[in-house]
């Protein structure tokens, strides 16, 4: 029906969503260092509101045939500051099926080392939190009542405290 830059609106029988275009994925990454989890915030448009979210960025949109180790480990620095010394592939993951056909790679971050202040590129603004793990939830708690939004994803590391309930 539609395709920009980076997205494809497409139509099957009576079936709409989007996808994203050229073949471009992304990379969600979860690094914990020292018993914390990076974290990072940005204002996202389709929301108009600024969201909480593990870091995360597009894999080939730039490199065609670019290694999602590559592109986390890349993807990472430039949001957080922090270098990984390695990316462990975890799984493909969708995190609206009904409405978007783009998947997601989830990836684990090891071996972290601070190596500037990040906050992404291009005028991303991105603001990094270093969350104790045992914190998440009340993090989380305290961010909704400042009117943020959370990205589902973060629900990886709610889900035992929300089964739990």
């Amino acid at each position: 029906m539609w395709q920009g830059r980076f997205i494809t609106a497409k139509r099957e029988g009576k079936w709409e969503y989007v996808g994203r275009a050229r073949g471009i994925r992304a990379a969600v990454i979860v690094a914990v260092d020292d018993g914390h989890v990076l974290l990072v915030e940005q204002f996202r448009v389709p929301l108009k509101k600024q969201c909480i979210e593990l870091p995360a960025g597009l894999i080939g949109d730039e490199t065609e045939g670019e290694a999602v180790e590559i592109a986390a480990a890349r993807e990472l620095e430039e949001e957080t500051g922090y270098r990984p010394a390695g990316i462990d592939v975890i799984g493909e993951f969708a995190s609206s099926p009904g409405m978007v056909s783009e998947t997601f790679t989830l990836v684990r971050a090891t071996g972290l080392e601070k190596v500037h202040e990040g906050g992404g590129v291009d005028g991303e603004d991105i603001i990094v939190h270093r969350v104790k793990l045992s914190d998440v939830a009340a993090f989380v708690e305290a961010q909704r009542g400042l009117g943020k939004m959370m990205d589902v994803k973060l629900l990886l590391l709610l889900g035992a405290g929300i089964l739990e309930a």
